[in-house]
């Protein structure tokens, strides 16, 4: 991994939602340099797996991946807003955990809606996905990875 300092627009992100972490549980902000025309889906995979840790080898990488998929891509021609898209996730499982990632039953929801439109609805990110991710028994939530040129935004949140 090659992190890159976060932005400062980022920082309200960060603030909301966490450091760079291994903690395996709550949320995190992860942000990366990378190659143009890098495929999002190994990157963001290699941060999940990261953030769990120990975790990870605990229960074992197939408990981890028994959840993971894409619930969520941004296509051309879509107004990024990515409150409205994340409210649009039509996956059931997938969507119940839409308004903790919000921070909707919180003081901080409108914060966290501004500090989410100002990364991922950015006129750069041009590839934009979201992925359930858990470890198909407890833990469940949202994996959101943005691409603007030469870089990934990745936002973790699972909780139990």
């Amino acid at each position: 991994m090659n992190p890159s300092p976060l932005p400062s627009n980022y920082t309200d992100l960060v603030n909301l939602y966490g450091q760079p972490s291994q903690a395996g549980f709550g949320s995190a902000v992860f942000d990366e340099i990378i190659e143009p025309g890098t495929d999002l889906e190994p990157i963001a995979l290699r941060y999940y797996q990261h953030f769990v840790g120990k975790l990870w080898e605990q229960f074992g990488a197939d408990a981890w991946m028994s959840t993971w998929k894409q619930v969520y891509a941004r296509t051309g021609g879509v107004t990024p807003d990515i409150v409205a898209e994340l409210r649009a996730i039509a996956d059931p499982a997938a969507a119940q955990f839409v308004p903790v990632l919000l921070l909707a039953d919180t003081d901080d929801r409108t914060k966290a809606e501004q500090a989410l439109a100002a990364v991922f609805d950015n006129p750069q990110v041009s590839d934009l996905r979201v992925y359930a991710i858990g470890d198909g028994a407890a833990l469940s939530g949202l994996l959101v990875a943005g691409y603007r040129p030469n870089e990934i935004t990745i936002l973790i949140s699972l909780i139990d």
